[in-house]
């Protein structure tokens, strides 16, 4: 008997709710680490006295840490058993998290489908993380590459679920208390804010990020990502590529980061609208990042913020000047690792 064997696809059934262990207490500790391990600078999320002066307590803790620990719980019960992890859709980022809060995470399982090859499947999950106040921090849809137990089994009613393209600007949210009359943009790093980004505007962020062996380790541990392909050295040989994976939501911390070089305003994710991890990455790759403005709209309910949407790609081992993308065909490019597509917010004004 295994202790802990993970779902496979005939494990999972269309509608039940799956929650996770374990509940986390997210610490300055947490958060500082977060910064050593991606060197994200957004100043929202750097300085107590930065988020003071825009009507909040102290800092709320970075939206992709917020991400991956809500990530991390779901990890046993929907991917350890994964082949690949294929995309994200439908996400909203809810009440800030502040160090103190514990979060929890439960995911209802919307649909699954078997492969033509008949040894494995999709399943597509909604994931919810909440704080101790029973508040949603997060909600977001994935979809996984799960194995089958056995190959023979039959295959499974097969049921997707419809996804928006994109979350709508109007369900967005701020945390309560923002006022960005105290945004001192110099101190952000930018004087660019929402007025002067424009849709089909191309950034490349210039700076690169090597990922280290044991960076990415300490990383998927801290976000208590219990996956085997990026921790079982021992067992990597035996795999498709023949070594540890980088965890993809390092990835996307480390882009969120690069990204600060252009989009140093942007100081909130708001909403995520699709993704995709388009190749693995590895310990020793270096990730590049550019990014286009997708669209722009305002908020309802206030006039010191709108929302900017932003596709992030990264790119492994491979600078951004000329904006690696896809080809004449539609395929991505070789060296292309993901493809972003999110809401920030940003100040007006």
């Amino acid at each position: 008997m295994s202790a802990r064997p993970g779902r496979f696809l005939e494990d999972f059934e269309v509608g039940a709710t799956l929650r996770h262990a374990t509940p986390r207490t997210v610490t300055t500790g947490d958060a500082a680490l977060h910064t050593a391990l991606t060197g994200s600078r957004f100043a929202l999320h750097s300085a107590d006295t930065f988020a003071q002066a825009c009507g909040l307590p102290r800092s709320p803790v970075d939206d992709v840490l917020v991400f991956n620990i809500v990530f991390g719980k779901t990890v046993p019960d929907v991917s350890l058993n994964a082949i690949a992890n294929l995309g994200y859709a439908d996400g909203r980022f809810g009440a800030p998290v502040y160090p103190g809060d514990t979060l929890k995470a439960v995911s209802a399982v919307l649909g699954k489908r078997e492969l033509s090859n008949g040894r494995a499947g999709v399943v597509w999950v909604r994931s919810t993380g909440t704080n101790q106040r029973g508040e949603t921090v997060l909600d977001y849809v994935r979809w996984v590459m799960v194995a089958k137990r056995d190959a023979a089994s039959a295959a499974p009613e097969p049921l997707a679920p419809d996804l928006p393209g994109a979350v709508d600007a109007a369900s967005l949210s701020a945390p309560p208390g923002l006022a960005l009359g105290g945004y001192d943009r110099t101190a952000a790093g930018d004087r660019r804010g929402w007025d002067d980004v424009a849709a089909g505007e191309r950034i490349d962020h210039g700076d690169g990020m090597a990922i280290e062996e044991a960076e990415h380790q300490m990383a998927t541990r801290l976000y208590q990502n219990t996956a085997r392909v990026h921790f079982d050295l021992h067992r990597a040989p035996e795999t498709r590529f023949g070594k540890r994976i980088v965890y993809g939501g390092h990835v996307i911390g480390l882009a969120r980061a690069l990204s600060f070089n252009g989009l140093a305003n942007a100081f909130r994710v708001a909403g995520l609208n699709g993704g995709r991890h388009t190749a693995p990455t590895f310990a020793g790759d270096t990730i590049y990042a550019w990014s286009e403005i997708l669209d722009k709209a305002r908020l309802a309910v206030r006039d010191d913020a709108g929302a900017v949407r932003v596709r992030t790609v990264a790119a492994r081992n491979r600078p951004c000047g000329d904006f690696p993308d896809r080809d004449g065909d539609g395929k991505d490019h070789p060296d292309k690792v993901l493809d972003l597509d999110y809401w920030v917010l940003m100040p007006r004004g």
